[in-house]
């Protein structure tokens, strides 16, 4: 049975970024790309690298979607299901997630 596990305040989201919340023993990164209650949720784990990086990737639109760079290796993953762009098979987890009364929570 799936469960919705809070993992912030939607005030420590800075607009335009991301953070990176621990559920369990997944690193989950979650951005906010504008001033509105809307957030993404994807592995914070770079699949190039091995690292715990993707919430602080540059989050930018590109062909109608939105995207985050990893910072390491500058692939792309979209953020509404973890696409890469470069390397399918390469794809990262990707998360729902909601606000609720400024909470942010994910589904797990």
């Amino acid at each position: 049975m799936s469960q919705w596990i809070p993992l912030c305040q939607l005030d420590d989201i800075l607009p335009g970024s991301g953070v990176c919340g621990l559920i369990g023993e997944h690193h989950i990164a979650v951005f906010r790309p504008y001033t509105d209650e809307q957030v993404f949720a994807i592995s914070n784990i770079d699949p190039f690298a091995q690292a715990s990086v993707l919430s602080r990737g540059l989050v930018a639109e590109h062909q109608g979607d939105l995207w985050v760079a990893s910072p390491l290796k500058k692939q792309h993953f979209r953020l509404h299901d973890g696409f890469c762009l470069e390397d399918e098979t390469h794809s990262v987890a990707h998360y729902d997630v909601r606000v609720r009364e400024n909470i942010v929570q994910v589904k797990a």
